[in-house]
């Protein structure tokens, strides 16, 4: 999809999304400032001052397809005209937009996580720092969907309101411990996926079975084991790095696995 094609078919989908300012205030076109802070948003801006500056650095590039009569929106700008705008609205043109662009493959990698957005709390006015609960298909490198929360503790409502704007069918959920509920692992397999969940001490005597079942395997030299074995090698950061993971069919060590809808293996890396 070209640029051109990528700024009609935003301002195509949100069209609906209501225009905040009053007429005598519109320097800046809104459907413009969308695509800016898309853009901005995917190159790894974390803030309406990323989002300026990518504006500035691209604007030659932003020129070949938008008309940006007033140049680039100021941070406060962005920040001021955002914090306008039905968050309710926008999340649903945004995720339309997203499924419109995103057509996932099969067992396309899903991974939910979240992030707390600087310079997002006001001290002044009692706000706390916006956090994101974001879902990332990994293989088509495209924001799904987001949700806002005001804290990371709150990941856990947050996540399976994430989960239900998504089509799962096929794919496969990734979610670091914050995520890793019975519920929202039912929740996957009911909207026809598959889920990887990081398992830590929030589900401690699932951890200690699991850390248990390796520890028994190991023994035996995974002998007779449903097991199998995985070695990566990969450079970054001027250094080699070596990861290893270990994987048991065999759940018969771990009983409160039975409380975990298709749960099938358990992994160590």
């Amino acid at each position: 999809m070209c640029d051109l094609s990528v700024e009609r078919s935003i301002a195509h989908h949100f069209a609906p999304l209501d225009e905040p300012r009053s007429a005598i205030q519109r320097r800046h076109l809104l459907s413009e400032m969308i695509v800016i802070t898309i853009a901005a948003s995917f190159s790894g801006a974390d803030g309406w001052v990323g989002v300026e500056t990518f504006g500035q650095a691209k604007e030659a590039w932003l020129r070949t397809f938008l008309k940006l009569p007033a140049g680039i929106p100021s941070h406060d700008t962005f920040g001021r005209v955002f914090a306008l705008i039905d968050p309710a609205q926008f999340a649903a043109c945004f995720r339309q937009w997203s499924a419109s662009v995103a057509e996932l493959i099969p067992e396309e990698i899903i991974a939910v996580d979240g992030k707390t957005l600087r310079r997002s709390h006001s001290r002044g006015k009692g706000l706390a720092a916006l956090h994101l609960v974001s879902a990332w298909a990994t293989a088509n490198r495209v924001v799904l969907g987001q949700v806002a929360t005001d804290a990371k503790s709150n990941e856990i409502t947050a996540i399976p309101r994430l989960l239900e704007w998504l089509k799962l069918e096929g794919c496969i959920v990734t979610i670091d411990a914050m995520g890793c509920q019975t519920k929202i692992a039912a929740q996957i397999i009911h909207q026809g996926g598959d889920y990887v969940l990081a398992l830590k001490g929030n589900q401690e005597t699932l951890a200690a079975e699991v850390e248990e079942a390796f520890i028994d395997a190991d023994a035996r030299g995974y002998a007779g084991v449903d097991s199998a074995f995985l070695e990566t090698v990969e450079r970054g950061h001027g250094r080699l790095e070596t990861r290893r993971y270990q994987t048991l069919g065999d759940l018969s060590g771990v009983p409160h696995s039975a409380s975990w809808e298709a749960m099938n293996m358990i992994g160590n890396g």
